[in-house]
């Protein structure tokens, strides 16, 4: 049963390296790519915390949800404030700016 879940896990993980890896052009791929990634974290730690029987990768998880919801929200706020300047959302065309 663990084993089971702990593979899932694992291609979740994978799937959302490959997404960042393959999907270099598009944020928004990307930011669902970290976020795929993220959630593989998080039901890792709540495999270990059950098979463990203790409650820190509970609380763990928790942290990392409320972690990758900020980075939603600040990534997204980003995304809308590059897409009025630029008019687009490509990665390809972040290396021209200039600060």
């Amino acid at each position: 049963m663990y084993l089971e879940l702990n593979f899932i896990a694992f291609v979740l993980f994978v799937l959302g390296v490959l997404g960042i890896v393959f999907n270099r052009t598009n944020l928004i791929l990307v930011l669902m790519s970290i976020e795929v990634i993220l959630l593989a974290i998080s039901l890792n730690f709540i495999i270990f915390s059950f098979v463990l029987h203790s409650i820190t990768g509970q609380i763990f998880s928790i942290f990392v949800l409320t972690v990758a919801a900020a980075e939603s929200a600040i990534g997204l706020s980003i995304m809308v404030a590059f897409y009025k300047i630029k008019g687009t959302i490509s990665i390809r065309t972040l290396n021209l700016l200039k600060g």
